[in-house]
């Protein structure tokens, strides 16, 4: 079985993008957050968990790549 490179993959762009929005939820850059905890709090959830949801997703795949 031939394996993608994973930048080549939709979960790699997907959780890319999850990723982005988190941090940027996270960070308060956005004005009307930056004084909420709780939306600073979930977006940094959300990161960790679509960075966590891409390595389990691409140790699978690899795994069942090898011999």
């Amino acid at each position: 079985m031939n394996t993608k490179p994973g930048f080549r993959t939709s979960e790699f762009w997907l959780s890319t993008a999850a990723t982005l929005v988190g941090l940027v939820m996270a960070s308060g850059v956005l004005p009307e957050q930056a004084d909420n905890m709780w939306v600073r709090l979930i977006g940094g959830v959300v990161a960790v968990l679509a960075a966590l949801g891409y390595t389990a997703s691409r140790a699978k795949v690899k795994s069942a790549s090898e011999p």
